[in-house]
C-alpha cells in the first residue's frame, strides 16, 4: 500500500541521516520490506489491469505498469547510500593502505634500531619513544594485517629493549609508567559498570582493549594482577552485554507473541458476514487500530520476523480487497438511486405550480412515497437533492395551503352572509307566523261579530246603536286584517 511504502521511504530518509556504516542492517531490511509491498501492489495492478481487459474483451499486451514515484524515490535512497558506503570504504581502504605504510615504515625504523650492532643508546630511547607516540596516533589497518603488524611491532620493541640493554632504573620507570596507564584503564573499565546504556559501554570497553594493546609492559611480577583486574571488569560487561542481547531475544520472542494476537484478531473479522457501510466502517476501524498496534511492536525473532510480516500483509490485503469490491457495488448502487431520485425532482419540479390541488396532491405524496423506498446515493449530491424534492413539494404544499386558506375565508365570509340572511329569514318567519296568528284570530273575531250583530238586528232603540257600534267595529277589524294580511304577503315576498 503507498502509504506504507511511503513509512519505508521515511524511515530510510532517517537512517541516511545517521552513520552509513552502522545502519546496514536497518537498510536491507527495509529494502526487503518496501520490495516485497512494491512487488505486491505490482502484481494486483497488473490483475486489475487483467481483469479490465478481460470485462471488455480484449487481451492484456504491452501491459507497462504505471510510474511509482514512491518505489523511484525509494530507489533514489538507496544509491544515495550505495554511494555513501561505497565512499565511507573506499576511504576507509585507502586510510587502512595509508596507514599500513606509516606502520611499515616505523617498523623499519625499529628493526634498525633494533638490529643495530653499535647504538647511541640515549637517543634510541628518545626516538624509540617518538615511533611508539607517533605508532599510537596512526589508526587501524587492514583486519588481515592488523595481527602480524602488532606482532612484529612488540617484536621490535622487545629485541630494542634487550639490545640497547637499558639501566634498571629507566626501565622501571618506563614500567611504572606503563602501570599508571593500564591502572587507569582498569579503573575506566571498572567506571563503565555504572553506564546504563550496555551497548555504548560495550563499545567503550573495546577502545580501552585498544588503548591497553598499544601500551608496553610493566614489572613481571605485576602484569597478571594487573590483566586479571581488566580482565574481571570486562568480564562483567560482556555479561551484561549478552544480557542484554538475551533480553533483547526474548522481547523479539514477546513481540512475536503480540503480532500472532494481533493476527488472531484479524482472522475473526468474517468478511463474508460484513452488511452495510456501518459495519464495514466499524471492521475497517478495528484493521487500522491492529496495523497501529503492529507498527508499534518491534521486530520478532529473525527467523519468524518475516513469516509472521507476510501472514499479517496477506489478511490486511484481503480485508481491503473486500471492501473495495464491495464499495464498488455501493456505487453502482448510488448511481442508480441517484438516477432514481433525479428522475423525481424533474417530476416534482414539473408538478409544483400545478393548481389541481387533489390530483397534484395524490401524485406528491406518492412521489414522496417512491423516493423513501429508493435507497441512498453519495453524500455530495444527497443534500442538494433532497433540498431541490423537498423545495418542489414545498411550493406546491404552500401555494395549496395559501391557496385553501382564502377559500376557508371566502366560505366562512359567504356563510356568515347566509347565516345573516338566514336570520332575517328566520325572524320573518317568525313574525309572519305572528302576523299569521294574529290574522286568523281578526277573522275568527269578525265572524264573531258578525254572527253577533243577527241577535240585535231591529229590537231595540238601543240594540240598533249595539248594532251600529259592532258594524264600526268589524270595518275596523277588517281594516286591520288588511292590513295585515298586506304585510304577510311582503314577507312571502322577501
Amino acid at each position: 500500500m503507498a502509504n506504507e511504502k511511503q513509512q519505508f521511504v521515511d524511515e530510510l530518509k532517517a537512517l541516511l541521516q545517521n552513520d552509513v556504516a552502522e545502519v546496514k542492517e536497518q537498510v536491507e531490511q527495509i529494502k526487503t520490506q518496501f520490495y516485497r509491498q512494491y512487488h505486491q501492489d505490482l502484481e494486483a495492478q497488473k490483475q486489475a489491469a487483467e481483469a479490465a481487459a478481460k470485462e471488455a474483451g480484449e487481451t492484456l499486451e504491452n501491459w507497462v505498469p504505471q510510474v511509482d514515484e514512491t518505489e523511484q524515490e525509494f530507489r533514489e535512497l538507496l544509491t544515495q547510500y550505495k554511494q555513501k558506503r561505497a565512499e565511507l570504504l573506499k576511504k576507509a581502504e585507502e586510510e587502512q593502505a595509508q596507514n599500513l605504510l606509516r606502520k611499515e615504515n616505523i617498523l623499519q625504523q625499529m628493526k634498525e634500531m633494533a638490529e643495530a650492532e653499535t647504538a647511541d643508546v640515549m637517543d634510541n630511547i628518545k626516538k624509540m619513544k617518538e615511533l611508539q607516540a607517533e605508532w599510537k596516533t596512526i589508526g587501524a589497518v587492514h583486519p588481515t594485517k592488523a595481527q602480524e603488524i602488532w606482532k612484529t611491532y612488540q617484536q621490535y620493541q622487545e629485541q630494542f629493549y634487550d639490545l640497547v640493554k637499558i639501566n634498571i632504573e629507566l626501565r622501571d620507570l618506563d614500567f611504572k609508567k606503563n602501570l599508571e596507564m593500564k591502572t587507569l584503564l582498569c579503573e575506566a573499565a571498572e567506571k563503565l559498570q555504572e553506564n546504563p546504556n550496555i551497548v555504548e559501554a560495550s563499545r567503550a570497553l573495546q577502545q580501552l582493549h585498544d588503548e591497553w594493546a598499544e601500551i608496553g609492559p610493566v614489572a613481571r611480577e605485576l602484569r597478571e594482577e594487573l590483566w586479571n583486574r581488566f580482565k574481571q571488569a570486562s568480564s562483567i560487561i560482556n555479561k551484561k552485554h549478552q544480557a542484554y542481547f538475551d533480553e533483547l531475544h526474548a522481547k523479539e520472542n514477546e513481540n512475536l507473541e503480540k503480532k500472532q494476537a494481533l493476527i488472531a484478531q484479524l482472522k475473526e473479522i468474517n468478511i463474508d458476514k460484513l452488511k452495510g457501510n456501518k459495519q464495514w466502517e466499524e471492521a475497517t476501524e478495528k484493521v487500522q487500530t491492529i496495523q497501529q498496534e503492529w507498527r508499534l511492536i518491534g521486530f520478532a525473532p529473525k527467523k519468524q520476523n518475516q513469516t509472521v510480516y507476510e501472514e499479517y500483509r496477506q489478511i490486511c490485503d484481503a480485508f481491503f480487497k473486500a471492501k473495495t469490491a464491495y464499495y464498488k457495488g455501493m456505487r453502482d448502487e448510488f448511481a442508480e438511486n441517484l438516477k432514481q431520485k433525479r428522475q423525481l425532482v424533474e417530476e416534482a419540479e414539473n408538478l409544483k405550480n400545478s393548481t389541481d390541488w387533489k390530483e397534484t396532491t395524490d401524485k406528491l405524496v406518492e412521489l414522496q412515497k417512491q423516493w423513501k423506498a429508493i435507497g441512498p446515493v453519495a453524500r455530495k449530491y444527497s443534500d442538494e437533492l433532497w433540498k431541490m424534492f423537498t423545495s418542489a413539494c414545498d411550493t406546491f404544499f404552500e401555494a395549496k395551503r395559501v391557496a385553501t386558506k382564502e377559500a376557508r375565508e371566502v366560505f366562512a365570509q359567504k356563510r356568515a352572509e347566509a347565516k345573516e340572511r338566514w336570520n332575517k329569514k328566520i325572524d320573518q318567519m317568525t313574525d309572519r307566523q305572528k302576523l299569521v296568528k294574529m290574522y286568523e284570530n281578526l277573522v275568527q273575531e269578525i265572524k264573531t261579530a258578525e254572527n253577533n250583530i243577527l241577535f240585535f238586528t231591529g229590537k231595540t232603540k238601543s240594540a240598533n246603536k249595539l248594532v251600529d257600534d259592532m258594524r264600526k267595529k268589524i270595518d275596523t277589524l277588517k281594516e286591520q286584517l288588511t292590513d295585515l294580511e298586506n304585510k304577510i304577503n311582503q314577507i312571502d315576498a322577501e
